[in-house]
């Protein structure tokens, strides 16, 4: 990498005192979002300016508002600046650490994983993020400097990001869009070696636009930001990334493309070149395009050699469990978009490009779908959760036309959260005294043993102390919050003593936020039981074009409205990344309803683990790989019901039966010590056994060892002497579909005896070369999973019938008629049937 970005500092000398002796060193730490996990600094920020440092949580705000004779007065305290310096010095250090990835895998084994994704959640300071798509990408990241993967971030930065809301008098949502002021924003631009401000140039059908870029450190790595909001640029193309999930499709597209092929090459202008590209969802879908363009540049290959060639090295997670979430374009505003850039850059036809995006190539209305153009350029694909997996076979099915959903080409990682990140500070001291220091910088296997050795009055104290500083907060923020609507302050609002439920996430119907409303007396009963009362703390925002989202909303804040509902349910507006940080260490409780199957995985009940909190969710995402009783409480039987009320009846009923039955005895039920013992035992068995399992820790090491070693290593490989084997690939594939539409089985006998069938049949290949493909026995388990043996070529018969004879011989447990022969395409290192889906049957 070349040092482009070593020259940002200059940028701010006008901004920044950074003459005054140690000032540097405090810009230093200002600019690595370390801080939001790692809060050894926060002093430093809390002395400079207390009131502003409460507010904002942004050292780089702090920094530059603050006076010059503060900066100096404290700099001159010899307990502060010893601070700063020790700070400064271990981060340093901490620049090039032997942390897991070093000292578990070879050196040489990978240099650059390049992670893209429209938004990352990393800190309230930066908002570029909407929710769980930027929350798994933020996570990551910070993960990934933990443990010393190599990773770099590239995403977009907004202008004015995703909206804020604000609850009207009359409890609707309103939508509002601050400007994101880059000079007040924790990054840096990045910078010639001559100093001038880095600036690319993609040409667009509606003209050139021109490209800022930024950098974010974010511990050990970096991530890389573009934005259009550049004076040289018409009004119309500096708001290309004014939004997040604002404007309309062509605006979207417009986005994508900056992501994809602005973000690709912006890697390639940075001396840059990562063995892996990993598209964090179908947004970034076009740098599959543009990585394959560069390929072809430097090497004089097509665009099909090109793409068989870096295929391997790049990765595709979906995150959308149902089709209508993907990303669709209309083929004519691709054709205006980038029809000269297939054309011209890739070599290639309009209709080849769009075939790309379609499961039908020759439906000339099909839309082009983003999802499956990362599909057909990536070399593995996963979904975000086990049960997501499952579902995403089925998604894209139609992508592999008459393979069993079985054995499409999707496995799955489960998602993780960053612990550091959401753990309180009380928590993290639990942690550390019992499982030490560095347990969440490698491996977790002994944590579970550990924290189990925590005594009962140890963590119902730490919960007490959890649920009071929730309490303050959500009483704080509420007071704010209706002084600004101008209604009047509850003084009295919530009770630490009380069972807090805790519900927050985007409203939306699949969501079902409103099932606890489905009767709204028996909910007043139990929220204002004297003996054992329940509260409720609401959060989240529904995007501003669902309408049934928002009267969702205005629904709770009706009902809050009762005055017999006022003290035990409150709604805080603005869902943001702080207020899920107190959420999620303060309820004793974290609900969630969505509909099964439609929660892809969902990571909010993840952040309540390693703070003590338990999790009442449907059987869905990853509680259903989590769920048993020790742990918490389910919903739903576990089956898909789509949409029907009469199952949101059933299910509503059985919510509030699990609540009045279980879940609120077990809270109040006290030893002598005013100990709720089953509910510590649920505590402590949701911390040990579900913490580690569900962290950023473990996805990261996943996505390393499954996906990241092994594409980098097939992508060395195919890239290898200017793409010879994508080339062997190519022709191989050329082959099979000049002859396929000829092959047929010509014959098929089965023989049982000796309690073993033996099939044998004869295949018609048309002059193909036999080892071109596979010829195997398929049947299912019992379990429905795929059983395939593969069939010995035998005796070819004359040249005149060119049909050659398979044979296998297996046990004779299951009948024959549970076997059918089938043939495959075959080819050393190819990955089918992601990169070649013909199959014949034997039918």
């Amino acid at each position: 990498m070349n040092d482009t970005h070593n020259h940002t500092s200059d940028y701010f000398h006008h901004l920044l005192p950074i003459d005054i002796d140690g000032c540097d060193l405090l810009v230093e730490l200002a600019l690595d979002l370390n801080w939001s996990w790692n809060h050894a600094t926060d002093k430093i920020w809390r002395d400079l300016d207390p009131e502003l440092w409460a507010i904002t949580h942004n050292p780089w705000v702090v920094l530059q508002t603050v006076s010059r004779e503060r900066i100096k007065q404290m700099l001159a305290d010899s307990t502060f600046r010893a601070n700063v310096e020790s700070l400064a010095g271990k981060r340093q250090k901490a620049e090039t650490p032997e942390r897991w990835f070093q000292q578990v895998h070879e050196k040489e084994s990978i240099h650059c994983i390049a992670y893209f994704c429209m938004e990352f959640m990393l800190s309230e300071a930066l908002p570029i993020y909407s929710g769980g798509l930027g929350n798994v990408a933020g996570d990551q990241l910070k993960a990934a400097s933990d443990l010393g993967v190599p990773v770099i971030g590239v995403g977009l930065l907004y202008q004015r990001g995703y909206f804020r809301q604000v609850i009207d008098p009359n409890g609707a949502q309103q939508a509002l869009y601050p400007y994101n002021d880059p000079g007040q924003l924790p990054i840096t631009p990045l910078r010639e070696a001559n100093g001038e401000w880095l600036r690319l140039k993609i040409n667009l059908p509606v003209g050139s636009i021109w490209l800022r870029t930024w950098q974010v450190i974010v511990g050990n790595v970096k991530l890389y930001l573009l934005d259009s909001n550049d004076a040289a640029n018409y009004p119309e193309h500096r708001g290309i990334t004014s939004e997040l999930y604002g404007g309309d499709s062509e605006l979207r597209l417009k986005q994508e493309l900056i992501l994809g092929i602005g973000g690709w090459r912006l890697l390639e202008t940075l001396g840059i070149h990562p063995e892996v590209c990993h598209l964090n969802e179908g947004h970034a879908a076009f740098a599959v395009l543009d990585r394959a363009a560069s390929f072809m540049q430097k090497n004089g290959q097509s665009f099909e050699v090109a793409l068989a060639a870096t295929r391997p090295g790049n990765i595709f997670t979906t995150h959308t469990a149902v089709s209508a979430g993907f990303d669709r374009f209309s083929p004519e505003l691709i054709a205006r978009y980038l029809g000269g850039y297939a054309q011209k850059i890739l070599g290639i036809g309009l209709s080849d490009l769009l075939a790309l995006g379609r499961s039908n190539p020759a439906d000339p209305l099909e839309p082009f779908n983003m999802a499956a153009l990362a599909i057909h350029g990536s070399g593995a694909v996963n979904g975000v959760s086990r049960l997501h997996g499952k579902v995403s076979r089925n998604l894209f099915q139609p992508l592999f036309p008459r393979w069993p959903t079985s054995e499409i080409p999707i496995g799955h990682v489960t998602n993780g959260v960053h612990i550091s990140s959401w753990e309180s500070a009380e928590a993290n001291d639990l942690w550390r005294r019992n499982c030490g220091k560095s347990r969440w910088l490698g491996e977790t296997d002994l944590l579970e043993q550990q924290i189990r050795k925590v005594s009962d009055e140890c963590l119902w104290n730490f919960r007490l102390a959890a649920s009071k500083a929730l309490i303050e907060y959500a009483r704080a923020r509420s007071c704010l919050q209706q002084a600004a609507s101008g209604a009047g302050v509850i003084l009295k609002l919530l009770n630490p003593d009380a069972l807090t439920l805790g519900f927050a996430r985007r409203f939306a119907t699949y969501k079902r936020p409103n099932l606890l409303l489905h009767d709204q007396e028996r909910l007043l009963r139990i929220l204002t039981n004297p003996d054992r009362p329940v509260q409720l703390i609401l959060a989240g925002k529904a995007h501003p074009a669902d309408k049934e989202g928002q009267m969702m909303i205005q629904e709770w804040n009706t009902f809050i409205s009762r005055p017999e509902a006022r003290l035990h349910v409150i709604f805080i507006s603005d869902y943001d990344m702080q207020l899920t940080e107190h959420l999620v260490r303060g309820v004793d409780v974290w609900l969630n309803t969505p509909r099964r199957p439609w929660e892809a995985c969902g990571t909010s009940g993840m952040k309540v683990l390693v703070n003590g909190g338990i999790n009442l969710s449907e059987l869905d995402g990853w509680w259903a790989e989590a769920y048993t009783p020790e742990v918490g409480w389910a919903l739903g039987d576990g089956l898909e019901h789509g949409d029907d009320p009469k199952q949101d009846a059933l299910e509503a009923e059985a919510l509030y039966n699990l609540l009045e039955q279980e879940i609120i005895p077990e809270f109040y039920t006290r030893n002598n010590q005013g100990v709720p013992v089953a509910w510590v035992a649920k505590m402590r068995e949701s911390m040990a056994s579900l913490t580690p399992q569900f962290s950023t820790n473990r996805s990261v090491r996943d996505y390393t060892e499954a996906y990241y070693l092994p594409a980098a290593a097939a992508y060395r490989q195919r890239v290898a002497d200017q793409g010879q084997k994508a080339l062997q690939i190519v022709e191989w594939q050329q082959s099979l579909e000049q002859k396929w539409n000829t092959l047929r089985f010509d014959g098929t006998t089965v023989e049982t005896r000796d309690k073993q069938h033996e099939f044998n049949v004869q295949l018609f290949l048309n002059g193909l070369d036999p080892e071109s493909v596979k010829v195997e026995l398929y049947t299912e388990d019992t379990h429905g999973d795929p059983e395939c043996q593969e069939m010995m070529r035998s005796i070819q018969s004359s040249d005149e019938s060119d049909c050659t004879g398979y044979h296998a011989v297996i046990s004779a447990q299951r009948p024959a008629t549970d076997y059918t022969a089938r043939v495959v395409p075959r080819f050393p290192g190819a990955r089918i049937p992601l990169e070649d889906c013909h199959i014949l049957w034997n039918d």
